[in-house]
Protein backbone atom coordinates (compact mmCIF):
# COMPACT_ATOMS: atom_id res chain seq x y z
CA UNK A 1 0.00 0.00 0.00
CA UNK A 2 1.34 3.45 -0.98
CA UNK A 3 1.03 5.92 1.90
CA UNK A 4 2.38 8.90 -0.05
CA UNK A 5 -0.02 11.72 -0.94
CA UNK A 6 -0.44 12.53 -4.61
CA UNK A 7 0.60 15.93 -5.92
CA UNK A 8 -3.08 16.94 -6.10
CA UNK A 9 -3.68 15.86 -2.50
CA UNK A 10 -0.66 17.81 -1.28
CA UNK A 11 -1.92 20.91 -3.09
CA UNK A 12 -5.39 20.56 -1.54
CA UNK A 13 -3.91 20.11 1.93
CA UNK A 14 -1.59 23.11 1.53
CA UNK A 15 -4.31 25.34 0.06
CA UNK A 16 -6.83 24.44 2.75
CA UNK A 17 -4.35 24.81 5.61
CA UNK A 18 -3.18 28.18 4.30
CA UNK A 19 -6.77 29.42 4.07
CA UNK A 20 -7.56 28.20 7.59
CA UNK A 21 -4.48 29.82 9.10
CA UNK A 22 -4.67 33.13 7.23
CA UNK A 23 -8.42 33.69 6.97
CA UNK A 24 -10.05 31.78 9.85
CA UNK A 25 -7.58 31.70 12.75
CA UNK A 26 -7.64 35.51 13.16
CA UNK A 27 -11.38 35.44 14.00
CA UNK A 28 -11.34 32.63 16.56
CA UNK A 29 -10.86 34.89 19.57
CA UNK A 30 -13.84 37.08 18.67
CA UNK A 31 -16.18 34.12 18.33
CA UNK A 32 -14.94 32.49 21.52
CA UNK A 33 -15.43 35.78 23.37
CA UNK A 34 -18.87 36.69 21.98
CA UNK A 35 -20.27 33.26 21.10
CA UNK A 36 -21.46 34.74 17.80
CA UNK A 37 -20.29 34.51 14.20
CA UNK A 38 -21.33 37.86 12.77
CA UNK A 39 -23.40 37.44 9.56
CA UNK A 40 -21.34 40.04 7.73
CA UNK A 41 -18.11 38.25 8.67
CA UNK A 42 -19.59 34.92 7.59
CA UNK A 43 -20.50 36.35 4.18
CA UNK A 44 -17.05 37.89 3.76
CA UNK A 45 -15.28 34.63 4.54
CA UNK A 46 -17.71 32.60 2.44
CA UNK A 47 -16.86 34.75 -0.58
CA UNK A 48 -13.17 34.15 0.03
CA UNK A 49 -13.73 30.40 0.36
CA UNK A 50 -15.62 30.36 -2.94
CA UNK A 51 -12.81 32.31 -4.63
CA UNK A 52 -10.27 29.84 -3.22
CA UNK A 53 -12.23 26.88 -4.63
CA UNK A 54 -12.83 25.43 -1.17
CA UNK A 55 -16.61 25.87 -0.98
CA UNK A 56 -18.79 22.75 -1.42
CA UNK A 57 -15.65 20.77 -2.20
CA UNK A 58 -17.35 17.57 -1.02
CA UNK A 59 -19.78 17.64 -3.94
CA UNK A 60 -19.32 15.83 -7.28
CA UNK A 61 -18.03 17.79 -10.24
CA UNK A 62 -21.24 17.30 -12.23
CA UNK A 63 -23.16 19.42 -9.71
CA UNK A 64 -20.49 22.09 -9.35
CA UNK A 65 -18.33 20.63 -6.58
CA UNK A 66 -14.67 19.64 -6.53
CA UNK A 67 -15.34 15.94 -7.10
CA UNK A 68 -12.89 14.80 -4.44
CA UNK A 69 -12.55 11.12 -3.71
CA UNK A 70 -13.32 10.20 -0.10
CA UNK A 71 -9.72 10.03 1.10
CA UNK A 72 -8.86 13.43 -0.41
CA UNK A 73 -12.05 14.89 1.03
CA UNK A 74 -11.04 13.64 4.48
CA UNK A 75 -7.60 15.25 4.12
CA UNK A 76 -9.42 18.50 3.34
CA UNK A 77 -11.76 18.03 6.33
CA UNK A 78 -8.78 17.46 8.62
CA UNK A 79 -7.32 20.84 7.71
CA UNK A 80 -10.64 22.62 8.20
CA UNK A 81 -11.03 20.88 11.56
CA UNK A 82 -8.06 22.79 12.98
CA UNK A 83 -10.17 25.89 13.55
CA UNK A 84 -13.37 26.97 15.30
CA UNK A 85 -16.31 24.89 14.07
CA UNK A 86 -18.57 27.87 13.31
CA UNK A 87 -15.88 29.35 11.10
CA UNK A 88 -15.08 26.29 9.06
CA UNK A 89 -18.61 24.93 8.81
CA UNK A 90 -20.55 28.12 8.12
CA UNK A 91 -17.96 29.90 5.98
CA UNK A 92 -16.60 26.89 4.07
CA UNK A 93 -19.86 24.97 3.86
CA UNK A 94 -20.14 21.39 2.69
CA UNK A 95 -23.77 20.80 1.69
CA UNK A 96 -25.18 17.49 2.84
CA UNK A 97 -24.67 14.68 0.33
CA UNK A 98 -28.27 13.65 0.96
CA UNK A 99 -29.26 16.46 -1.41
CA UNK A 100 -27.94 14.28 -4.23
CA UNK A 101 -30.89 11.95 -3.60
CA UNK A 102 -33.33 14.61 -4.75
CA UNK A 103 -35.35 14.72 -7.95
CA UNK A 104 -34.19 17.03 -10.77
CA UNK A 105 -36.65 19.64 -9.53
CA UNK A 106 -35.43 19.30 -5.93
CA UNK A 107 -31.84 19.61 -7.09
CA UNK A 108 -32.66 22.88 -8.85
CA UNK A 109 -34.42 24.25 -5.78
CA UNK A 110 -32.08 23.02 -3.04
CA UNK A 111 -28.86 21.36 -4.18
CA UNK A 112 -27.48 23.78 -6.75
CA UNK A 113 -28.14 26.93 -4.66
CA UNK A 114 -26.29 25.27 -1.77
CA UNK A 115 -23.32 24.46 -3.99
CA UNK A 116 -23.25 28.07 -5.23
CA UNK A 117 -23.41 29.43 -1.67
CA UNK A 118 -26.86 30.96 -2.11
CA UNK A 119 -28.61 28.65 0.37
CA UNK A 120 -27.66 26.37 3.26
CA UNK A 121 -29.22 23.23 4.70
CA UNK A 122 -29.60 21.43 8.03
CA UNK A 123 -30.61 17.89 8.98
CA UNK A 124 -33.30 17.28 11.59
CA UNK A 125 -33.44 13.86 13.23
CA UNK A 126 -32.94 14.10 17.01
CA UNK A 127 -35.88 14.67 19.35
CA UNK A 128 -36.15 15.31 23.10
CA UNK A 129 -37.23 11.69 23.58
CA UNK A 130 -35.33 10.07 20.72
CA UNK A 131 -31.61 10.64 20.38
CA UNK A 132 -29.69 7.54 19.39
CA UNK A 133 -32.98 5.61 19.15
CA UNK A 134 -34.30 7.16 15.95
CA UNK A 135 -36.98 4.50 15.69
CA UNK A 136 -38.44 6.04 18.84
CA UNK A 137 -39.14 9.39 17.20
CA UNK A 138 -42.58 10.85 17.82
CA UNK A 139 -42.61 13.75 15.36
CA UNK A 140 -44.95 12.57 12.64
CA UNK A 141 -46.18 13.25 9.15
CA UNK A 142 -49.69 12.16 8.20
CA UNK A 143 -50.95 12.00 4.63
CA UNK A 144 -53.93 14.26 3.88
CA UNK A 145 -54.95 13.85 0.26
CA UNK A 146 -51.87 14.67 -1.80
CA UNK A 147 -50.35 16.66 1.08
CA UNK A 148 -48.55 15.74 4.28
CA UNK A 149 -49.20 17.35 7.68
CA UNK A 150 -46.23 17.46 10.07
CA UNK A 151 -46.43 17.75 13.86
CA UNK A 152 -43.84 17.40 16.60
CA UNK A 153 -40.51 18.71 17.85
CA UNK A 154 -36.87 18.25 16.89
CA UNK A 155 -33.93 19.49 18.94
CA UNK A 156 -30.12 19.72 18.89
CA UNK A 157 -30.43 20.71 15.22
CA UNK A 158 -27.10 22.22 14.22
CA UNK A 159 -27.03 25.62 12.48
CA UNK A 160 -30.80 25.52 11.83
CA UNK A 161 -31.07 29.23 12.60
CA UNK A 162 -28.88 30.05 9.60
CA UNK A 163 -30.25 27.32 7.29
CA UNK A 164 -32.66 28.22 4.51
CA UNK A 165 -34.33 24.83 4.71
CA UNK A 166 -34.30 21.66 6.79
CA UNK A 167 -34.32 18.02 5.76
CA UNK A 168 -36.61 16.54 8.40
CA UNK A 169 -37.05 12.87 9.21
CA UNK A 170 -40.58 12.12 10.43
CA UNK A 171 -42.47 9.00 11.47
CA UNK A 172 -45.02 8.19 8.75
CA UNK A 173 -46.33 4.83 9.89
CA UNK A 174 -45.47 1.49 11.50
CA UNK A 175 -44.70 -2.02 10.34
CA UNK A 176 -44.77 -5.35 12.12
CA UNK A 177 -41.42 -7.11 12.59
CA UNK A 178 -40.36 -10.25 14.50
CA UNK A 179 -39.23 -7.88 17.25
CA UNK A 180 -42.48 -5.93 17.36
CA UNK A 181 -43.69 -2.75 15.71
CA UNK A 182 -41.13 -0.52 14.02
CA UNK A 183 -41.56 3.07 12.90
CA UNK A 184 -41.45 3.88 9.21
CA UNK A 185 -39.54 7.07 8.50
CA UNK A 186 -39.79 9.55 5.62
CA UNK A 187 -37.58 12.55 4.82
CA UNK A 188 -39.07 15.93 3.90
CA UNK A 189 -37.81 19.28 2.66
CA UNK A 190 -39.16 22.11 4.82
CA UNK A 191 -38.38 25.71 3.89
CA UNK A 192 -37.62 28.24 6.60
CA UNK A 193 -40.65 30.44 7.18
CA UNK A 194 -43.10 27.83 5.90
CA UNK A 195 -46.45 28.06 7.79
CA UNK A 196 -46.51 25.74 10.78
CA UNK A 197 -42.70 25.47 10.95
CA UNK A 198 -40.81 27.46 13.59
CA UNK A 199 -37.13 27.59 14.52
CA UNK A 200 -36.57 28.35 18.22
CA UNK A 201 -33.38 29.12 20.11
CA UNK A 202 -31.61 25.97 21.24
CA UNK A 203 -29.42 25.32 24.25
CA UNK A 204 -26.32 27.10 25.44
CA UNK A 205 -23.46 24.65 25.46
CA UNK A 206 -19.79 24.40 26.26
CA UNK A 207 -18.66 23.18 22.82
CA UNK A 208 -18.25 24.96 19.50
CA UNK A 209 -19.14 28.54 20.38
CA UNK A 210 -20.82 30.36 17.52
CA UNK A 211 -22.02 27.07 16.04
CA UNK A 212 -25.64 27.11 17.11
CA UNK A 213 -28.22 24.43 17.75
CA UNK A 214 -31.96 24.98 17.57
CA UNK A 215 -35.35 23.51 18.44
CA UNK A 216 -37.67 22.94 15.48
CA UNK A 217 -41.42 22.95 16.06
CA UNK A 218 -44.02 21.61 13.63
CA UNK A 219 -47.65 22.59 14.22
CA UNK A 220 -49.93 21.31 11.46
CA UNK A 221 -47.20 22.12 8.97
CA UNK A 222 -48.72 21.24 5.59
CA UNK A 223 -46.37 20.18 2.79
CA UNK A 224 -47.08 19.14 -0.80
CA UNK A 225 -46.28 15.61 -1.93
CA UNK A 226 -43.21 16.78 -3.85
CA UNK A 227 -41.55 17.82 -0.55
CA UNK A 228 -40.69 14.16 0.10
CA UNK A 229 -36.98 13.36 -0.34
CA UNK A 230 -36.58 9.84 -1.68
CA UNK A 231 -39.42 7.36 -1.27
CA UNK A 232 -42.20 7.43 1.31
CA UNK A 233 -41.35 5.27 4.36
CA UNK A 234 -37.76 4.89 3.06
CA UNK A 235 -36.10 7.69 5.01
CA UNK A 236 -33.59 5.36 6.64
CA UNK A 237 -32.56 3.99 3.27
CA UNK A 238 -31.95 7.52 2.00
CA UNK A 239 -29.94 8.38 5.11
CA UNK A 240 -27.90 5.17 5.04
CA UNK A 241 -27.07 5.55 1.34
CA UNK A 242 -26.05 9.20 1.41
CA UNK A 243 -24.92 9.94 4.97
CA UNK A 244 -22.61 6.97 5.50
CA UNK A 245 -19.35 8.92 5.49
CA UNK A 246 -20.40 11.64 7.95
CA UNK A 247 -18.79 9.71 10.80
CA UNK A 248 -15.54 9.80 8.87
CA UNK A 249 -15.99 13.55 8.48
CA UNK A 250 -16.23 13.93 12.25
CA UNK A 251 -13.17 11.71 12.66
CA UNK A 252 -11.15 13.78 10.19
CA UNK A 253 -11.94 17.09 11.90
CA UNK A 254 -10.89 15.50 15.20
CA UNK A 255 -7.51 14.72 13.63
CA UNK A 256 -7.00 18.36 12.70
CA UNK A 257 -7.65 19.69 16.18
CA UNK A 258 -5.57 16.97 17.80
CA UNK A 259 -2.65 17.75 15.52
CA UNK A 260 -2.88 21.44 16.40
CA UNK A 261 -2.98 20.74 20.13
CA UNK A 262 -0.09 18.28 19.81
CA UNK A 263 2.05 20.84 17.96
CA UNK A 264 1.54 23.33 20.79
CA UNK A 265 2.50 20.67 23.35
CA UNK A 266 5.70 19.73 21.51
CA UNK A 267 6.76 23.37 21.12
CA UNK A 268 6.06 24.11 24.79
CA UNK A 269 8.00 21.03 25.93
CA UNK A 270 10.95 22.05 23.77
CA UNK A 271 11.10 25.68 25.00
CA UNK A 272 9.67 25.85 28.52
CA UNK A 273 12.32 25.60 31.25
CA UNK A 274 11.87 24.35 34.81
CA UNK A 275 14.52 23.33 37.31
CA UNK A 276 17.27 24.42 34.92
CA UNK A 277 16.27 22.38 31.86
CA UNK A 278 13.63 22.11 29.16
CA UNK A 279 10.57 20.31 30.47
CA UNK A 280 10.71 17.93 27.51
CA UNK A 281 13.74 16.37 29.19
CA UNK A 282 11.55 15.07 32.01
CA UNK A 283 10.07 11.64 31.41
CA UNK A 284 6.78 12.81 32.88
CA UNK A 285 6.44 15.11 29.87
CA UNK A 286 8.35 13.25 27.15
CA UNK A 287 6.40 10.05 27.70
CA UNK A 288 3.15 12.00 27.36
CA UNK A 289 4.34 13.29 24.00
CA UNK A 290 5.23 9.79 22.87
CA UNK A 291 1.80 8.45 23.86
CA UNK A 292 0.06 11.37 22.15
CA UNK A 293 2.04 10.80 18.94
CA UNK A 294 1.19 7.08 18.93
CA UNK A 295 -2.53 7.66 19.46
CA UNK A 296 -2.65 10.39 16.83
CA UNK A 297 -0.88 8.21 14.28
CA UNK A 298 -3.10 5.22 15.02
CA UNK A 299 -6.29 7.27 14.65
CA UNK A 300 -5.02 8.87 11.46
CA UNK A 301 -4.24 5.52 9.86
CA UNK A 302 -7.68 4.15 10.80
CA UNK A 303 -9.44 7.16 9.29
CA UNK A 304 -7.40 7.07 6.08
CA UNK A 305 -7.92 3.32 5.70
CA UNK A 306 -11.68 3.67 6.17
CA UNK A 307 -11.76 6.50 3.61
CA UNK A 308 -9.75 4.44 1.13
CA UNK A 309 -12.04 1.43 1.63
CA UNK A 310 -15.10 3.68 1.19
CA UNK A 311 -13.87 4.62 -2.27
CA UNK A 312 -13.43 0.92 -3.09
CA UNK A 313 -16.99 0.20 -1.97
CA UNK A 314 -15.65 -2.03 0.81
CA UNK A 315 -16.02 0.12 3.93
CA UNK A 316 -18.29 -1.50 6.50
CA UNK A 317 -20.27 0.23 9.24
CA UNK A 318 -17.72 -1.21 11.66
CA UNK A 319 -14.82 0.39 9.74
CA UNK A 320 -16.41 3.81 10.03
CA UNK A 321 -17.46 3.25 13.63
CA UNK A 322 -13.89 2.27 14.58
CA UNK A 323 -12.46 5.36 12.89
CA UNK A 324 -14.94 7.74 14.52
CA UNK A 325 -14.55 6.13 17.94
CA UNK A 326 -10.76 6.13 17.86
CA UNK A 327 -10.39 9.66 16.51
CA UNK A 328 -12.87 11.25 18.92
CA UNK A 329 -11.46 9.52 21.99
CA UNK A 330 -7.91 10.25 20.84
CA UNK A 331 -8.75 13.95 20.54
CA UNK A 332 -10.02 14.01 24.12
CA UNK A 333 -6.79 12.40 25.35
CA UNK A 334 -4.46 14.64 23.30
CA UNK A 335 -6.30 17.84 24.27
CA UNK A 336 -6.21 16.91 27.95
CA UNK A 337 -2.53 15.96 27.93
CA UNK A 338 -1.59 19.11 25.98
CA UNK A 339 -3.15 21.19 28.74
CA UNK A 340 -1.40 19.12 31.40
CA UNK A 341 1.97 19.75 29.73
CA UNK A 342 1.27 23.50 29.64
CA UNK A 343 0.09 23.58 33.23
CA UNK A 344 -2.08 26.56 34.14
CA UNK A 345 -1.22 28.34 30.91
CA UNK A 346 -3.05 25.65 28.98
CA UNK A 347 -6.36 26.82 30.41
CA UNK A 348 -5.86 30.44 29.44
CA UNK A 349 -7.64 31.91 26.43
CA UNK A 350 -4.34 33.09 24.96
CA UNK A 351 -3.89 29.57 23.59
CA UNK A 352 -6.43 27.49 21.61
CA UNK A 353 -6.01 24.51 23.93
CA UNK A 354 -8.86 25.23 26.31
CA UNK A 355 -11.19 25.64 23.32
CA UNK A 356 -9.99 22.41 21.73
CA UNK A 357 -10.43 20.66 25.09
CA UNK A 358 -14.01 21.95 25.46
CA UNK A 359 -14.93 21.28 21.87
CA UNK A 360 -13.58 17.75 22.03
CA UNK A 361 -16.32 16.61 24.39
CA UNK A 362 -19.17 16.73 21.89
CA UNK A 363 -17.31 14.55 19.39
CA UNK A 364 -17.96 11.45 21.49
CA UNK A 365 -21.69 12.18 21.41
CA UNK A 366 -22.88 13.49 18.04
CA UNK A 367 -23.00 11.39 14.87
CA UNK A 368 -23.39 8.40 17.18
CA UNK A 369 -22.12 8.19 20.74
CA UNK A 370 -19.05 6.17 21.62
CA UNK A 371 -21.39 3.55 23.04
CA UNK A 372 -23.28 3.33 19.74
CA UNK A 373 -19.98 2.92 17.87
CA UNK A 374 -18.95 0.10 20.20
CA UNK A 375 -22.34 -1.52 19.67
CA UNK A 376 -21.86 -1.41 15.88
CA UNK A 377 -18.35 -2.88 16.17
CA UNK A 378 -19.28 -5.65 18.59
CA UNK A 379 -22.36 -6.58 16.54
CA UNK A 380 -20.17 -6.96 13.44
CA UNK A 381 -17.90 -9.31 15.39
CA UNK A 382 -20.62 -11.47 16.89
CA UNK A 383 -23.26 -11.70 14.15
CA UNK A 384 -21.25 -14.04 11.90
CA UNK A 385 -21.19 -16.47 14.82
CA UNK A 386 -24.95 -16.32 15.24
CA UNK A 387 -24.85 -14.28 18.42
Amino acid sequence: MDFDLSEEQRLIVETTRSFVEKELYPHEAEIERTGVLRPELAEELKAKAIDAGLYAANMPEDVGGAGLDTLTWLLYEKELGRTNYALHWTCVARPSNILLAGTPEQREKYLFPCVRGEKSDCLAMSEPGAGSDLRGMKASAVRDGSDWVLNGTKHFISHAEEADFAICFMATGEEETPRGKKKLITAFFVDKGHPGYAVRDGYRNVSHRGYTNAVLEFDDCRLPGDAVLGEVHEGFDVANEWLGATRLQVAATCLGRAERAFAHAVEWAATREQFGQKIGKFQGVSFKLADMAIELKAAELMVWEAGWKYDQGRASDADMAMAKLKASEMLAMVADEAIQIHGGMGLMEELPLERIWRDARIERIWEGTSEIQRHIISRALLRPLGS
